[in-house]
């Protein structure tokens, strides 16, 4: 059972900047974020595999969004810049046990699920 803890979330005005850090137990094939508004369905923001580092990220936050790993400390980061207010939402790290490229930007590609976290972004 791997174990995925998010932080970082918190609250900034719109164009502000947050960074979102998720640890996890024991390294898989791939981590991805994913983002869920109240009312809304979950959603994908980005994925990172942790060999080789190919990245995806979802259409809403390409160009505003980064994703990174550090391979030693097991950690995979979520840079978020230009925040939006229709960037509120909780967070969630999530990890797969296999890298399936395009496929890693639906929810069931990943196995281990973390607790989230809230980022809010005011206008």
């Amino acid at each position: 059972q791997v174990q995925l803890g998010e932080s970082g979330g918190g609250s900034v005005q719109a164009g502000g900047s947050l960074r979102l850090s998720c640890v996890a137990s024991e390294r898989t094939a791939a981590m991805g974020w994913f983002r869920q508004a109240p009312g809304k369905e979950r959603e994908f923001v980005a994925s990172i595999s942790w060999s080789l580092g190919i990245t995806t990220y979802g259409d809403s936050v390409t160009g505003r969004f980064a994703i990174s790993r550090d391979y030693a400390k097991n950690t995979v980061y979520l840079h978020m810049n230009n925040l939006a207010p229709e960037d509120t939402a909780v967070y969630y790290c999530a990890a797969a046990k296999s890298y399936l490229g395009g496929r890693m930007q639906r929810d069931d590609a990943y196995t281990y699920w973390g607790q989230g976290t809230q980022v809010t972004a005011s206008a």
